[in-house]
């Protein structure tokens, strides 16, 4: 992995999550060379001075996106509006779940990455996926086309502190409509919108909110309904297999990033084994699940966990995972595809140092390990409709 920050995991893997999604290595020097010193303090160290300094370098980008809409540049003004989002959102993630200012800042994302959208991507546009006495917020971006105007659709869901922006800055949806199947990108509760405007917090049974995804989905009429696909990256990849185990109406499953065991890996991070996603670690997780206790959470994080659930799985089944990742051992990837016996179609993919996408869910190769899932999940609807090549 590039080591940006040498000694620093969790700043290198925001530097490579930014690179990987679209942003540019001049402009991500000019925000981090000043952060050397501080990183070298550790990762709770300076992450104030770490947003300072990635909006100033999104100011700058905001400040020329709106010139180039003046002008008529719309491409070039989308561009920025994008990356300015993009520099944000990461430099957002990093921040203590008790910064008085997070809230806004989300929202300034949003609305850059909006405008972003509203330029130069007219596949893409919000919606709100009813959820319970609630909604969670997502992007829908579409692959419909007049030859194939109700194609499969797959339903993405992020992790412990990413965000749907992430999801739509990391080109994944884009690369499935290359594909001719949609992306519904959702903020589970827990992450993103759903938790810091909705304040929608974690829960053990995902099921829950897999269904109404795909209540959601089942009322638009440019989607095929039996063809509902589910993504979960890094946590989402327990959340994935849980909800696939259960919602029968999904049609294929991807843990991108075997989460087999999470709450084991909690007992792991108490021990100082492995390293954490996020600065200000603990502080973050009982932000997310809704807790305010670390005993209680922990307690709670031991029903985290696939076994006896995958089994329940009867749909084709990817599990796509990093041989050096560091947060989450290797070892659990090849418990959940030992363990999918009734999936008719398993498949483990292992992504090694000498290739790449070897880190956490294959950030230091984010397009590698996009690309291989998007071929996987085409194919696999192909040979849904008996089309297999």
């Amino acid at each position: 992995m590039f080591e940006y920050f040498p000694g620093n995991y969790v700043w290198n893997l925001s530097v490579v999550a930014t690179l990987n999604s679209g942003g540019l290595i001049d402009e991500v020097d000019r925000a981090c060379r000043p952060l050397r010193a501080l990183a070298a303090q550790g990762s709770d160290v300076g992450t104030r001075e770490l947003m300072a300094a990635w909006a100033a370098v999104a100011d700058q980008l905001e400040g020329q996106a709106a010139d180039a809409e003046k002008a008529g540049h719309r491409r070039t003004a989308g561009q920025k509006y994008l990356r300015a989002a993009n520099y944000l959102s990461q430099a957002e993630r990093m921040q203590s779940a008790k910064g008085h200012d997070r809230a806004a800042v989300y929202q300034r994302c949003m609305d850059l990455l909006t405008r972003g959208i509203e330029l130069v991507d007219p596949a893409t546009t919000r919606v709100e996926v009813p959820f319970e006495d609630s909604s969670l917020p997502a992007y829908f971006t579409s692959a419909a086309t007049p030859s194939s105007p109700r194609p499969p659709v797959v339903v993405m869901w992020n992790g412990l502190d990413s965000t749907k922006e992430h999801m739509y800055a990391a080109g994944f949806a884009v690369e499935l409509a290359a594909r001719g199947v949609s992306t519904l990108m959702v903020d589970c509760p827990g992450s993103g919108e759903a938790l810091r405007l909705h304040g929608l917090t974690a829960r053990v049974t995902t099921e829950d909110w897999a269904a109404a995804c795909v209540d959601y989905l089942e009322t638009r009429d440019d989607i095929r309904a039996d063809r509902i696909g589910l993504v979960g990256w890094s946590l989402g990849g327990y959340y994935a297999p849980r909800a696939a185990a259960f919602e029968k109406r999904l049609a294929l499953c991807v843990a991108w990033g075997a989460n087999h065991n999470w709450g084991a890996v909690q007992k792991r991070r108490l021990e100082r084994e492995g390293e954490n996603p996020v600065p200000h670690y603990w502080g973050h997780v009982l932000w997310v699940w809704g807790e305010t206790d670390l005993d209680t959470f922990i307690t709670k994080a031991e029903a985290v966990h696939l076994d006896g659930i995958v089994e329940h799985i009867t749909v084709p089944f990817l599990i796509a995972h990093g041989e050096n990742d560091r947060q989450i051992p290797v070892a659990y990837a090849h418990r959940s595809y030992e363990q999918a016996v009734n999936s008719p179609k398993r498949e483990l993919r292992i992504f090694t140092p000498e290739e790449g996408a070897t880190e956490h869910i294959g950030l230091d190769h984010l397009p590698h390990v996009g690309t291989f899932i998007a071929d996987w999940i085409g194919e696999t609807f192909t040979e849904l409709d008996g089309n297999s090549r």
